[in-house]
């Protein structure tokens, strides 16, 4: 079975797998130097930021392959992918701050952030997309 993929398609891996990079490097360079020094001030703040910068790049880049996908089917199945993760992510956390704002669960999220439960929403809307569209989704 032969996959799907555009100019767009594969603009947008190699978009990912930078930015993914860039992210890994960073998020633990963040975690050693809060660990091992005594960062403060400007720095610590722009340190603190600096992962976030390349999980901000990927929702631009998702939304640029959107834009770019010259197939409009695959742009549908796309969109419907990323309008899945939006609604998952929403749902997700709006539950979470209620039970925030009830004191059923402690402040914070452990980490897991609006753009974490986005991500499994992707991954969920491209499984719903699968399971709907079958073989006609995979273009093969």
């Amino acid at each position: 079975m032969a996959m799907y993929k555009s100019p767009a398609t594969r603009r947008y891996l190699i978009r990912m797998i930078v930015l993914m990079s860039l992210y890994v490097v960073l998020i633990f360079a963040a975690g050693w130097t809060f660990r091992h020094t005594r960062i403060a001030g400007i720095p610590a703040y722009a340190l603190a930021i600096a992962p976030a910068l390349p999980l901000i790049g990927v929702f631009w880049a998702v939304m640029r392959l959107l834009v770019e996908e010259p197939d409009e089917f695959i742009r549908m199945l796309q969109v419907r992918q990323s309008l899945f993760a939006t609604g998952f992510c929403l749902t997700v956390m709006t539950i979470w701050e209620f039970l925030q704002n009830y004191d059923l669960v402690p402040p914070g999220n452990g980490g897991f952030g609006a753009a974490f439960f986005w991500f499994i929403g992707l991954g969920l809307g491209a499984v719903y997309n699968k399971i709907t569209m079958g073989t006609i989704g995979s273009c093969a």
